[in-house]
């Protein structure tokens, strides 16, 4: 039976990410599908590397317990969702901090480097989905700022870590968006087969 991660990571639990959170667990509970949520904010976790922590990165060591903690969630996920805002068309450092710092170097962690690059080891992941809003427009995300999203977030650093197969799925436009926009895009979620 699929098992899904949940990676949340937004501070304010009034905000659209935050009830996109709530449509995305709504879905999974009807259909019985087991998750897991880590919120980033909610569980203060500390993204900043410390000396200590950088000292141990090379065995895939760390002395933050959060860290074991999450490394075990992706290694036994059969899916991974992402939910974020778009903060200066990136993620936000919270996230980024995750990645860097959560994401292990050696055999039975999230990768390992070879002669040639990284080699993702975690492919027991076999679908990742990315739901961003940003106050800008999807298609200026895409055309005009990089598509930091996609191009560097979803096919390279996710790709790197062994998640061949990602979906971004962005509600642009949230600072002038109806009600009813917002309505449909969470009903909209639901169509999406986890």
């Amino acid at each position: 039976m699929t098992t899904i991660l949940i990676v949340y990571c937004h501070p304010y639990n009034q905000s659209f990410n935050h009830a996109v959170l709530d449509q995305v667990i709504y879905n999974l509970r009807s259909k019985k599908i087991p998750w897991h949520l880590i919120d980033l904010y909610g569980e203060q976790f500390n993204p900043i590397y410390d000396a200590k922590e950088l000292e141990l990165f090379h065995d895939g060591g760390t002395h933050d317990p959060q860290v074991t903690a999450y490394l075990h969630e992706l290694r036994t996920a059969d899916q991974l969702i992402i939910i974020t805002p778009v903060w200066w068309n990136s993620v936000p450092a919270m996230l980024k901090g995750f990645i860097d710092k959560v994401m292990k170097e050696g055999p039975g962690l999230s990768h390992t480097v070879t002669k040639t690059g990284v080699k993702g080891e975690l492919t027991n992941i076999q679908r990742a989905y990315v739901f961003t809003t940003s106050t800008s427009p999807t298609l200026y995300l895409k055309y005009f700022s990089g598509n930091a999203i996609k191009k560097i977030f979803i096919n390279k650093t996710l790709k790197q870590l062994g998640i061949g197969r990602g979906t971004w799925v962005n509600f642009g436009g949230i600072s002038s968006s109806t009600p009813v926009r917002r309505s449909n895009y969470l009903k909209a979620i639901a169509h999406y087969h986890f």
